[in-house]
């Protein structure tokens, strides 16, 4: 089996910048490794974050949201991570089950052992072998969403209160899990963060080198 890891944050914390660098450092080092997102890393996935985020036209219940969510990553699973594991490759996901937590539960008020069981079954019991909790002030982050030039989507454009609580959430996950989640202080220069960044995954691969004895150190 490859290595699966994740990147989760509020909004404007750099997690995507990020998973990008990663994904290009374990490239020129000779690992194989893919990007893949959440919703949309599936073709099912892209019509359901078309729904989810962009349709801001629609009424999307909290309930509808979340199995909206957790269909796009039962198939997300089945289709793109677990066969990437199954050869051997190091996969990079932005966001995964976390963010059901965070945002469904901790945002939105869903219950969260509803949330975890639920998650459960749409990931098949999949875990992730480390997870980079990108943390930022709410305020920075949205902040950097309003310097883009594209249009923000419909989480995006959530009240400040809500993103607080995801927050909140994101950093309760990280202490109830810290054998899984390491939180990276998103605040600092990018050539800064992605040093930390790539410092957890080397940790990771020298940990479960037997899986990539084939391969140069990054």
């Amino acid at each position: 089996m490859g290595l699966f890891i994740t990147f989760e944050g509020i909004e404007g914390c750099g997690k995507t910048t990020q998973l990008e660098l990663a994904a290009d450092k374990l490239g020129k080092h000779g690992y194989p490794a893919i990007v893949t997102a959440e919703p949309g890393g599936t073709p099912l996935g892209k019509k359901i974050r078309e729904i989810l985020l962009k349709r801001s036209d629609l009424s999307v219940s909290a309930e509808a949201e979340l199995f909206m969510f957790l269909a796009d990553r039962a198939q997300h699973v089945r289709e793109v991570i677990m066969p990437a594991l199954k050869a051997g490759k190091i996969v990079l996901c932005d966001r995964f089950s976390d963010a059901t937590v965070a945002y469904q539960g901790y945002g939105r008020g869903l219950p969260i052992e509803m949330i975890e069981k639920l998650n459960s079954l749409a990931t098949a019991g999949l875990v992730p072998d480390l997870t980079i909790l990108l943390d930022l002030k709410i305020e920075t982050g949205l902040g950097r969403l309003r310097n883009r030039a594209t249009e923000t989507d419909r989480m995006e454009k959530e009240e400040i209160a809500f993103h607080s609580r995801v927050r909140q959430g994101y950093l309760t996950i990280a202490r109830e899990e810290k054998e899984r989640v390491y939180i990276v202080d998103a605040s600092k220069d990018m050539a800064a963060v992605h040093r930390e960044v790539m410092g957890l995954i080397e940790g990771l691969i020298r940990e479960k080198r037997d899986v990539f004895s084939t391969h140069s150190r990054p």
